[in-house]
């Protein structure tokens, strides 16, 4: 017989690794369109980051043991500093790094314009705690200098997908 709880795991804006489709890539895309990488004002705000690897193993970990009703972050970074990921585009595509004037944000980055100057840091306190899970995958910014959100095939493929050519 089955033990019927639920749990909730949230997830960050970026579950990053290789093959990735997502806001990264999306983001590196837009600069590649733009002529620029960029942030909104400061660039301060922070994204949770998690690497898809830990992400995989933390549902497996909520599915055989998480306390019924638990509310689980699946944050392997807790806050990166959007400037830097903007940073990481530009270095990586030899483009320029600019500040976007928050009144901009959507002009320039489409719909995105909603969610980039967010900031939403979380914490993973309670879900190591409670699965005793370690986030072990490379970070956010290490994923990127690994490449392969820089690749021809990731540029085609997100073009391509943001153009509702390629399938979701």
């Amino acid at each position: 017989m089955f033990e019927q709880r639920s749990a909730a795991v949230r997830f960050p804006p970026t579950v990053h690794g290789r093959g990735d489709h997502g806001f990264i890539a999306m983001l590196v895309a837009l600069a590649r369109e733009k002529g620029f990488s960029g942030h909104v004002g400061d660039g301060a705000n922070l994204w949770p980051a998690v690497h898809r690897s830990d992400a995989g193993r933390l549902v497996r970990l909520t599915l055989e043991s998480a306390p019924a009703g638990s509310r689980l972050h699946a944050v392997g970074e807790e806050g990166v500093p959007f400037r830097d990921i903007a940073a990481a585009i530009g270095r990586h595509l030899d483009l320029p790094v600019r500040s976007v004037p928050p009144e901009e944000a959507e002009s320039h980055f489409g719909w995105l314009g909603h969610i980039v100057p967010l900031d939403v840091p979380a914490s993973n306190t309670l879900t190591r705690k409670w699965l005793a899970w370690e986030p072990a995958g490379p970070g956010l910014l290490e994923d990127m200098d690994e490449g392969h959100y820089f690749s021809a095939w990731a540029s085609v493929w997100t073009r391509a997908r943001a153009q509702g050519r390629a399938a979701a």
